[in-house]
This record gives C-alpha cells, structure tokens and sequence, in this order.
C-alpha cells in the first residue's frame, strides 16, 4: 500500500488537464455538426429534416458507453484504424451534436415568426434572413443552454476510461490501485470536477436571468 504523493497529485492535475481538453473538443466538434444539424431540422427541405430528425434520435437514444468502443473496435473492424484519443474525440462529438443540435433548433424556433416575416418584405435572401435576422436572435436565447450543457460534457468525459484512455476519472482510478485510498483519491477527484462545473453551472444561471430581465 502507498502514500498519495506528488507525483500522484502530478498524474492527477494531466488527467484534468486531458478532461478540459476533450470537452474543449468535444464542444468544438460537436457544435459544428450541432449546428448542421439545428439548419437542417429547422429549414431544411422535409427529406433533410426527416433524415436529422432520425440521427438525433438514434443518437440520443444510444448510450455514450456503447457509442465510444462501437467507434474504437468498429472502425478497425472496417480497415481504419483509430486512436484512442481520436476515437474519444469522434464519439463525443457525435454525441454532442445531437443534443447541441436540438437545444439550438428550439431556440431557432422560438425567435417569433414575425421576425422571418419582415425580413422577407424587405427582400432579403434566405441566407441573408438566417445570418442577419434570425441567428443574432436565436444566439442570445442559446447561450444559457449552451454553457449549462457543458458541464454535462465535462462529465461525460469521465467515460472515456471505457476504452483505455485516460483523463481525470481514470487516473483517479489508477492512482486509487497502487495507494488504495479511495475516499481521499476521489474526494479529490470530485473536488477538481467541481471546480470545472461549479463556474459553468453559476454563468448558465446569470445568463439566464440576464436574458428573461432583458426581455420584460
């Protein structure tokens, strides 16, 4: 049995940092296809809404501990192989997309009708009316959303450990087989998801109430 030491600490501060990174790209990734996504339910032609309304629900509707080794085994599987780190990235990506995806089409939805309206008797294109008119709006209603939901990234991260790589939760895990300590390894571990979530969870808030009191 060992002693929590600095080096623990050390291994412990790279796997937040490998944490923050793959929400970082998770979130980049992710909000690219998300927002492909949000166009394509919300004025796309009804083959494309149909065809995005079945990748989020297929999505939605599978679990991200069976997404991420259905891309690190599968895809070697079909010739390409992938390593861990890219098929973290790949899978929470897709994954979040589908959620960063819906969030936004409600928002899109929800800057009223009237809006789109005058922009067209102004004689703007459909391109013009969605990035001058309807995108500003609808941005400003997202962003609460948005930020609440990356702390659901941040988490999900955690799971990652499924197929070998290793961020904060597993290096908590590797550190607690070598010193078994788990009550203090892992309050620690909590601690410094705290710190990641805690901040993201207080702005979500104040945007919030900043968007309802500026739209009284």
């Amino acid at each position: 049995m060992g002693f929590l030491n600095a080096a623990h600490m050390q291994f412990l501060f790279d796997g937040l940092l490998w944490t923050v990174g793959l929400s970082l790209i998770a979130f980049a990734g992710g909000g690219a296809l998300g927002f492909l996504v949000a166009l394509g339910a919300s004025y796309g032609p009804r083959w494309s809404r149909l065809l995005v309304s079945l990748y989020v629900k297929l999505i939605q509707g599978t679990p991200l501990l069976v997404l991420l080794p259905l891309v690190y085994f599968g895809l070697p599987s079909l010739g390409l192989n992938i390593a861990p780190l890219a098929a973290a990235s790949l899978a929470l990506s897709v994954y979040v997309s589908a959620y960063l995806g819906e969030i936004w089409r409600g928002c899109l939805a929800s800057v009223p009708r009237t809006q789109a309206e005058a922009a067209e008797c102004l004689a703007l294109r459909w391109h013009q009316r969605v990035l001058h008119v309807l995108l500003p709006q609808a941005i400003k209603i997202a962003t609460p959303p948005t930020v609440g939901f990356m702390v659901q990234i941040v988490k999900n991260t955690s799971l990652v450990s499924a197929i070998g790589f290793v961020e904060l939760a597993r290096a908590g895990q590797i550190i607690n087989n070598s010193t078994f300590e788990p009550f203090v390894i892992f309050m620690i571990v909590a601690a410094l998801y705290f710190a990641l979530c805690y901040p993201l969870s207080v702005l979500s808030r104040r945007l919030e109430r900043s968007f309802h009191v500026a739209n009284r």
